[in-house]
């Protein structure tokens, strides 16, 4: 039964999105904002919160689902960075941050995402969902469908861009769920997350002419080791940011929603990061391929099979501790064959202080077959005349 419970547990883990998990003992926040969240992004990780899953517009943080499905196409090959882009007539139309398109104008893949992540630009925002989509209604399903993937339970999207509509609406916490993908699977975004001020050239019927990206994250010049990530504000979001942060390989997301004003949002954002590199650190667990013994095999062709460390996981741990990480090693209780090299047959706990602190899995190493007759044979011949001798 014990058995039974236990893959249960394994199989519901299997199916989880990404872990997030509140740091036990985070004390309480005071922000000054409608809600906060402050995320370590390797392990997903919570340090801090406050109202994280109230429901309330995000301005142009937004965007960040709309960066992260650009760069998944281009991961995918369905677009390329040098595609053209022949702009709308609704695109050209955004109002907010813009870069100025014009309606059949056209413009690199690349230049539209840099003035995205760059300068905010509701136009290029809208060009990009509608060259990936074929239109921003279209994008916006795709939008919907990839929150609703990564567990953005409080999210329902309208629109590519984050201007302020009816029922546009997400969470400081699902906004830290779509940061910590974008960061862990994209980083390339950092190439343009960190500039500070770029140019792109329009070519249009009036010929060649520069236009200015400046950063609207403020924090890319004032907070040692900042990396970006996405700022917005509309009048019903107010001032909103997700800021990402680096230090010692230790990466964060903070984020805020609803500040009063442009430095409150900062100042706050600065606050949390501050905190949690102060308070926490990333070791890593053993190197994926490590032996941790041998797992039993039902009806094999062998009768155990040698188990490893999966993947090596990283590991958040409090500054201070005085004792050392530990670990234990679960194994299930019998694989039934066949099975193929790579089966999970239990995790490595990591503990500090008593508590776990992270986990990785323990798979097989090599393909076990089914246990032909004479294998079967032979191992009742040997279990009998091995327990005939007591």
């Amino acid at each position: 039964m014990q058995l039974y419970r236990y893959i249960i547990a394994l199989l519901a883990s299997a199916m989880l999105v990404p872990a997030t998990v509140q740091a036990q003992d985070a004390p309480s926040m005071n922000v000054d904002a409608k809600a906060a969240l402050l995320m370590e992004a390797s392990t997903g990780k919570i340090l801090l919160e406050q109202n994280a899953h109230e429901k309330l517009p995000p301005a142009s943080v937004t965007k960040i689902m709309t960066i992260l499905l650009v760069y998944e196409a281009i991961h995918d090959g369905k677009i390329n960075p040098a595609d053209m882009v022949t702009v709308s007539a609704h695109a050209a139309g955004m109002g907010g941050s813009q870069i100025f398109l014009e309606p059949m104008q056209q413009k690199t893949v690349q230049d539209l995402l840099k003035s995205v992540i760059i300068a905010s630009a509701n136009d290029a925002s809208v060009a990009l969902a509608e060259f990936i989509a074929g239109s921003e209604q279209g994008f916006v399903v795709m939008m919907n469908n990839r929150a609703k993937a990564l567990g953005m339970n409080d999210t329902n999207f309208v629109n590519s861009s984050g201007l302020d509509t009816d029922g546009h609406v997400t969470s400081a916490y699902d906004i830290a769920l779509m940061s910590r993908e974008l960061i862990n699977n994209h980083p390339g975004v950092f190439d343009f997350s960190t500039i500070w001020m770029d140019s792109i050239v329009h070519r249009t019927a009036r010929g060649e002419q520069e236009f200015g990206l400046n950063n609207t994250n403020r924090l890319i010049r004032s907070y040692s080791g900042a990396t970006g990530l996405k700022t917005g504000s509309t009048s019903r979001a107010l001032y909103c940011i997700s800021a990402t942060a680096t230090r010692d390989d230790m990466a964060q997301i903070a984020v805020v929603l609803g500040a009063p004003d442009p430095g409150t949002r900062f100042d706050e954002a600065r606050k949390m990061l501050d905190y949690g590199f102060a308070n926490y650190s990333v070791s890593m667990g053993e190197p994926k391929g490590t032996a941790k013994g041998f797992v039993r095999i039902q009806k094999g062709d062998v009768e155990e099979a040698e188990v490893v460390i999966g993947k090596q996981t990283s590991i958040l741990v409090a500054k201070g501790k005085s004792k050392p990480m530990e670990h234990t090693v679960e194994l299930l209780d019998g694989l039934i064959a066949p099975i193929p090299a790579g089966t999970k047959a239990g995790e490595i706990v990591y503990f500090q202080e008593g508590r776990e602190v992270g986990r990785s899995d323990l798979v097989t190493t090599a393909d076990v077959g089914k246990a032909s007759l004479s294998d079967m044979l032979e191992r009742v011949t040997r279990g009998w005349f091995g327990s005939s001798r007591h």
